[in-house]
Order: C-alpha cells, then sequence, then structure tokens
C-alpha cells in the first residue's frame, strides 16, 4: 500500500485513478502491451510519415501520432527527430500497433509528477534510480554499497517546488501533494550538507520549444514560446499590450512594467520576436502574460521571417479559380479576381486592417456585403480577440463613385489615428463600385505615401490610368470587354468566394439582387438554385437601395445582414418578412416621386431622337428619396419603353448633368463636346466614361443645350 503522489491518498501503487492524466510516465518496459491507455509519457520522435509523426515509447516501442489527433497542422510542427515530446496513448491493437494522443504539456513541469513505468509496476523515479521498485518511497538502497538518499526538510522541498511552480518539475518527486510527506527520509547524516544541497536543485529546465498561436486554446495556464512578428503596440493605464502575428493567427501579449509604462520599450511594430509567457483568458479573450520578450536579428530573424512569408504565399493565394457562374465580362479577370483575393486575404494574415469603401447605392451595399460576409470569419479564426471584426474590418460607404481627396484624407487621418494612439498597421484600402476611373488617382497616391495599399473592383469603364496606383485592379473594361451586362456585385461576390470559400454558398444569390433588369441567367438559376426566387431577389435589391440612403455614410452593418442573409432575428419581425416590408416602402416612395417628374419632364423629338427632359432642382424633392440617379435610371427605363430608340434621358441640376441612353455614350467624350460649344462654362467630368458632367450655375442653359446638341450628333 503506497499513497498517490499529487494528493496523498492511500493507493495500491503511486498514483490514485483520479490524478493518473496528471502524471507523465517515463516507460522501461519492453512491449506494446505493458503500457496502460490514458497514460500520458515521455517519448522521442523517431519520424514523419504523410499521415503523422512515429514516436518512440522507450527504447523497444513506437507508437503512430496521427494528424489528425494534433492540434495543428502536421506541416507547422516544428519537431526534429531525436526530440522530446509528450504524448497519451490511446489504444495498443491487438497486432501491437500504438496509437497515440496529443499532448497540450510538452514540458515536464506542466505535469504535476512523474512517475516509471517498469512494465510491471509504476515507481518514483528516485526509488527506480537506487534499484528499488517498492515504491514506498523509503530511500532504502538494494545494493549495501549504493549511495543513501537525501533527507530534506518538507518545508524546504515545498517551497523549492512552489518557486519552481505548481507544475514544477520536481515538486512531486519529493514531496508527496496533500499529506506533505517527505519521499525520501533516512540516511541523512550519511552524505555532507554540501552535497545535499547540490542534489535538491532541480535539473535545468530545457528550453520551450515553440508553439503557434493556432494551438493556444488548449494550453490556458501553460507557458509557451511564440515567436512571429509585433504588428501592434497600445499603451493602457496598465500593462503594455503587443500584438504578435506568427503563421496561425495573432493574439495580444501583455506587459507589465509598471501602471502606464511602457514596457520593453525598444520593441516596435514590424519587429520579429521570441515572446514567452503563459496563456490566459482575459474577459473571454486569449491572452499571453508575457514573461520575456526578445527581438531576434540575424539568421534567427530570418527564420521566422522565412516562415512567416512561406505561410503567407501558401495560404493567400486561391489553389484554383473557380467562379460562381458562366459569365464571360468575369472570366476575362480571373487572374485579377485571384490577385485582388490574395490581397485581401494577406491583409488578414498580417494582420492589416481591411477598409471596404463603395458607392451608397444597391449595388455598392451588395458588392461591399459580399467582402464583408468572406473576410469576417478570416479575421475571426486568425485572431484570439473576441472582438477583432470591430478593429479590423471597415466598410464606409462613398458619397460617389469616385475616390477623391476628401475620401482618401479622411481615411488618412483614420489610420495615421490608430496607428499612433493603437499601433495598429496600416489598412489595406478596398474600393468596390468605385474608384476605377483617373479622378480617384489623388486619393490611391495619398495612401501609397504612407504604404498603405488600395484595390479596386468596379464594373465601370476603368481607365488604364488606375492600373499603376492600386495593387490589383478587378475592372473587365480594362480586358477590352463589354461592361453592359456586369454589376460590380457580380465581380466582388467572384472576389469574396475566393477569398473564403467556406461562404460561397451564402454569395450566390447576390449577383441577381444587383441587376434591376437583365440579369444574365446564369445569375438567375444560381440564385433560384439557392432559394430565392424573382420576389425575393427584387424585394433584396429594393430594400438595400431604401436603406443605401438613409444614414448614407454609415455601413449598417446589421441591417444588412438581415437584408440580404437573413441571419438575424429581424429578417423575420412580426409583420413578415424584412425585406419584403421595406421594398413596399422602396416602391411606394418611388412612384410617388416619379409620377411628378413625369409630369414635369419635357420630351421632345430631334433629328429621330427622344429627349426627356427633366429639371432636377425645380421638380424632384432633392433631400427626399429617391437620390436623382436612382430617379433618373427609372425614369429612362419608362420612357425607353415608351419610345423608339433612340431615347436620351437628361437631368439637369443647378451644376450637375446626368444622362442616361439607349445607344453607347462616353460622358467623358460629351463632356469634351459640351466645353467646345460653352467654353466658359467650366465644365469637367466626373466619373469618367460613366460619370456625371458638372458646370458653372450661371451657365446652365447653354450648357444644357449644349449637350442636347451633342448627344443628338452621337445617336442620330
Amino acid at each position: 500500500m503506497g499513497t498517490c503522489i499529487i494528493c496523498g491518498t492511500p493507493v495500491d501503487g503511486e498514483i490514485c485513478g483520479s490524478h493518473e492524466e496528471d502524471v507523465v510516465f517515463e516507460f522501461h518496459g519492453s512491449s506494446p502491451s505493458q503500457l496502460t491507455p490514458s497514460r500520458y509519457y515521455r517519448g522521442t520522435v523517431d519520424g514523419y510519415a504523410d499521415f503523422g509523426v512515429f514516436v518512440d515509447i522507450g527504447d523497444h516501442v513506437t507508437g503512430l501520432l496521427h494528424r489528425s489527433e494534433l492540434d495543428q497542422r502536421l506541416e507547422s510542427l516544428d519537431w526534429e527527430p531525436a526530440d522530446d515530446v509528450y504524448v497519451q496513448v490511446l489504444e495498443v491493437r491487438d497486432n501491437g500497433n500504438v496509437d497515440l494522443g496529443w499532448s497540450i504539456r510538452q514540458r515536464e513541469r506542466e505535469f504535476r509528477g512523474k512517475l516509471i513505468d517498469t512494465g510491471d509496476d509504476e515507481v518514483r523515479p528516485e526509488a527506480f534510480e537506487d534499484g528499488t521498485e517498492d515504491g514506498a518511497g523509503t530511500g532504502t538502497a538494494s545494493e549495501p554499497n549504493d549511495a543513501p538518499a537525501e533527507t530534506h526538510e518538507a518545508g524546504d522541498l515545498q517551497a523549492a517546488a512552489d518557486d519552481a511552480g505548481t507544475t514544477g518539475p520536481n515538486a512531486s518527486d519529493t514531496v508527496s501533494g496533500g499529506s506533505g510527506s517527505v519521499a525520501t527520509e533516512t540516511a541523512a547524516a550519511s552524505k555532507p550538507a554540501a552535497d545535499d544541497a547540490t542534489d535538491a536543485e532541480p535539473d535545468a529546465e530545457p528550453a520551450l520549444k515553440r508553439t503557434t498561436i493556432d494551438a493556444i486554446g488548449n494550453q490556458v495556464g501553460s507557458v509557451v514560446r511564440l515567436e512571429g512578428e509585433i504588428t501592434g503596440v497600445r499603451q493602457t493605464s496598465g500593462p503594455t499590450v503587443f500584438e504578435l502575428r506568427d503563421e496561425s493567427g495573432t493574439v495580444e501579449c501583455a506587459a507589465f512594467e509598471e501602471a502606464g509604462v511602457r514596457a520593453y520599450p525598444a520593441v516596435e511594430v514590424d519587429d520579429i520576436v521570441a515572446l514567452e509567457g503563459e496563456v490566459e483568458r482575459h474577459y473571454g479573450d486569449l491572452q499571453i502574460e508575457t514573461e520575456s520578450l526578445e527581438v531576434l536579428d540575424g539568421e534567427d530573424r530570418e527564420t521566422v521571417v522565412d516562415r512567416l512569408e512561406n505561410a503567407i504565399e501558401r495560404e493567400a493565394r486561391p489553389a484554383e479559380i473557380e467562379l460562381l457562374a458562366d459569365h464571360d465580362a468575369v472570366g476575362a479577370v480571373e487572374d485579377d479576381i485571384a490577385d485582388a483575393a490574395t490581397t485581401i486575404r494577406r491583409a488578414v494574415m498580417e494582420a492589416r486592417p481591411v477598409v471596404v469603401r463603395h458607392g451608397a447605392t444597391a449595388d455598392g451595399y451588395v458588392a461591399g456585403a459580399a467582402i464583408e460576409r468572406a473576410v469576417l470569419p478570416l479575421i475571426r479564426e486568425k485572431h484570439t480577440r473576441e472582438d477583432a471584426v470591430y478593429h479590423y474590418f471597415e466598410r464606409r460607404p462613398l458619397d460617389g463613385r469616385v475616390y477623391d481627396m476628401d475620401a482618401a484624407t479622411s481615411d488618412v487621418t483614420s489610420m495615421l489615428e490608430a496607428r499612433d494612439r493603437h499601433g495598429e498597421q496600416l489598412p489595406l484600402v478596398v474600393l468596390v463600385d468605385a474608384g476605377s476611373t483617373v479622378e480617384s488617382v489623388d486619393g490611391y497616391d495619398l495612401l501609397s505615401l504612407y504604404d498603405a495599399e488600395s484595390i479596386v473592383i468596379d464594373d465601370s469603364r476603368a481607365d488604364e490610368g488606375i492600373v499603376d496606383a492600386v495593387s490589383a485592379a478587378v475592372a473587365p473594361s480594362l480586358a477590352d470587354v463589354d461592361v453592359s451586362d456586369v454589376t460590380s456585385t457580380a465581380l466582388g461576390a467572384n472576389v469574396a468566394a475566393h477569398v473564403n470559400d467556406d461562404v460561397r454558398s451564402d454569395l450566390e444569390h447576390l449577383p441577381a439582387v444587383s441587376y434591376w433588369e437583365d440579369a444574365p441567367d446564369a445569375y438567375v438559376d444560381l440564385a433560384t438554385d439557392a432559394g430565392y426566387d424573382e420576389t425575393a431577389v427584387s424585394e433584396r435589391r429594393e430594400a438595400v437601395a431604401l436603406e443605401a440612403y438613409y444614414q448614407s455614410y454609415k455601413d449598417k452593418r446589421e441591417l444588412v445582414i438581415d437584408l440580404l442573409f437573413g441571419d438575424g432575428e429581424a429578417s423575420r419581425p412580426r409583420d413578415g418578412d424584412l425585406a419584403a416590408h421595406v421594398s413596399e416602402q422602396f416602391r411606394a416612395k418611388l412612384e410617388t416621386e416619379l409620377e411628378t417628374a413625369r409630369e414635369n419632364a419635357t420630351v421632345r423629338g430631334r433629328d429621330g431622337v427622344t429627349v426627356a427632359l427633366l429639371d432636377t432642382d425645380a421638380f424632384t424633392h432633392r433631400y427626399n428619396f429617391p437620390t436623382t440617379v436612382l430617379l433618373l435610371d427609372e425614369l429612362h427605363r419608362r420612357e425607353r419603353d415608351r419610345a423608339e430608340p433612340p431615347v436620351v434621358t437628361l437631368g439637369v441640376g443647378e451644376d450637375e448633368l446626368h444622362v442616361r441612353t439607349t445607344g453607347a455614350v462616353n460622358v467623358r467624350d460629351l463632356g469634351e463636346s459640351i466645353a467646345d460649344r460653352v467654353p466658359d462654362a467650366g465644365v469637367h467630368v466626373v466619373g469618367g466614361a460613366d460619370g456625371h458632367v458638372e458646370f458653372l450655375p450661371g451657365e446652365r442653359d447653354a450648357v444644357r443645350e449644349a449637350a442636347i446638341e451633342a448627344l443628338v450628333e452621337t445617336l442620330a
């Protein structure tokens, strides 16, 4: 009869049943059948296979740690042959094969005790070394000439164990937990006191093996070593918080000097470091309590840099391009879709915020929501903070389809403030349904001065000048294909599907939602297969168009999610479907304004061209829904259906002119023609070939007539 080395309970052996998994065993048997399932054993790495790692348990038994048992990717393990590792024996098969399981404890001190499994019995290490196997801990030598065991005061031993921590390597070797009894008590006088002190010292602790951030969820309470890049530093009123990124994710690491004082002041963003600390949960989030933080240089630094870059290259680029549907205009930019998806995925992996800017239209909102739908789960996967999605992703609607200096200045101000106040990295700015013309180049240039990346995804007729201004451009017009049947959502949803294939099925109905008319059959079929009939698609388009107008500068994330994806309870209000309810308001408001516009539009025929002219200052409620653009779009569809083409619908305001035609018209060419006819009107075009004309209010009448003349010449 003995006592449990953990709790002191009387047992037959050295460990009670409730603490058997708290002890690590060293196997000295000769047969797999002598192993005990559920126990943890120390082993050494024998070699790798495609399906796992072979581990030697003692000198005579080898087991397989299958890759399915790992809590990280097999290829991310940094174990080398002959490395000590700790594994659990799951099963010993009849044929002698040994199935092993993963242990989150990969150091001896992380176990509460250690025993020797001789194959026939378990004994304490000191008894085994002395040649005894009775496990009683008497210290009696098996040979007369063996050196006697030491005597220690129980208090001294307990203090040593406390200094090493409750999981210290020698705490359970020398002290019986619970009872506090000393493991070896006899023959003290036969050894000098100096030898006692020397022998009482624990063995030197082996260096911590590196772990990865995606594996620390199972290591709360353990001390781990991480290697990676500092991606953020912020000083709180208490500790300094470092954000550390490795090849698998990002975690916050708190380091305390004293309240409000910067810890490790030499460590900055972009430094490559090795960090050791204890894994904790802080308000539900995983966090490392930093014990040491070292900036790496030379070969050590390059090793980590190469590891990070290889991981990004391996994970960021889509393995293959599989479009949501067969669509020529989208197929023409497959490579650009891959580049855009890769750039977005890299930003998430590098812990850079992603800022999506899109037009405040139905197409802009739906396209932006598609990117959001793909990126948010990746951020949750790569970051341990529960609120990471609110720190690393932003969707900000634009006033118009140009990324002008006003928008760029706002973004630069925000990102510099975040960098200076919170130590954040500079963001990736993604322009969706906007930003593909030269009017946006100045905005991109301002971002690039701070090394902030940008990409553009737009269905407009783009200008070649933006190609060098952004990291990636998904714009089919640059591939010389017809863009009349493509929307920004058709492009954005395909990019999103390659950013995160897990959400592909969520995106399949979105392209159809973005078409006001003549949606390609492939997208209609895709939406139908996803459970959205023509009515459901139309209701979502109209509902988003209405909500895009109100608080147009806000993302309205939850509301848009409810409208497009139906994730929340709000999508099922008491009086029916949310999208159906909001779309009714859309139609009522649009019809009211449209009736007024049609009553006051002037329709004239000229050289075979029907021109519908609306004074948008006099006969629209400019500060009520719908927007001028949305009203003109619908007015043009109605006039087009009533008259033989060509039909022109012209909306002229105080200093803006918008045009819709049944034939192809390049607004930039139109602007040049107007400027030639009215050279003092200060005419310029905003938004490129698909944009609008701006002019001086005093030349309004002259500009209107010059526009009609130029359009008739082009279309007649």
